[in-house]
């Protein structure tokens, strides 16, 4: 609308039945836009939510066990391990001991060894098993994925430039080698 007093554009937007919102207050003249400021807020709030929606939460899983597991038990929970891994998720694996099973801890160590073995593949052990209290835990993180040469990119094969009217009659080399040249090189 231009450059205008600030009465005066207060007085358009209420015409309008719209607000005034001070857009860029550091610019000479300061930039404002006549808009409706509660929908405004609206959208900014919804783009927001969005933005949420598609972010990735850095979590960490817990996956529990005692160590007197089954092996069936033990592969169902090594699965789930697995499945957390793939989707990018780090994974604290802990062996719970009560009672009498404090006295066999030797079980807990060999079960986490068996555990880092199984996930060698597809994850890396970023804190090896430690005792914390009842707990034996590890914490495990998916390993990245192996960095591959850059290959050069297929180049499109080359259409000639244009075909004479005639059959007999051909373009000069030089112009012809120009446009393929030029269809090529993006441009």
């Amino acid at each position: 609308m231009g450059v205008m007093s600030s009465f005066e554009a207060l007085k358009v937007a209420r015409g309008h039945g719209l607000d005034l919102v001070e857009v860029a207050p550091q610019a000479t003249p300061p930039v404002c836009r006549i808009i409706n400021y509660g929908k405004y807020l609206y959208q900014l709030n919804k783009r927001q939510h969005e933005a949420r929606k598609h972010q990735k939460a850095a979590g960490l899983k817990e996956v529990k066990m005692r160590p007197r597991i089954s092996v069936h038990d033990f592969e169902t929970k090594r699965n789930r391990i697995i499945e957390f891994l793939q989707e990018g998720s780090k994974v604290k694996a802990a062996v719970t001991f009560r009672g009498r099973e404090n006295a066999h801890r030797d079980l807990g160590w060999e079960m986490m060894k068996r555990l880092a073995e199984d996930l060698s593949e597809i994850g890396q052990l970023e804190i090896g098993p430690r005792q914390e209290g009842p707990n034996l835990s590890a914490i495990f993180s998916p390993k990245k994925p192996a960095s591959k040469p850059a290959s050069k990119p297929a180049s499109k094969p080359a259409r000639p430039a244009a075909r004479p009217a005639e059959a007999g009659e051909q373009q000069p080399q030089s112009q012809s080698k120009a446009a393929v040249a030029q269809e090529t090189s993006g441009g």
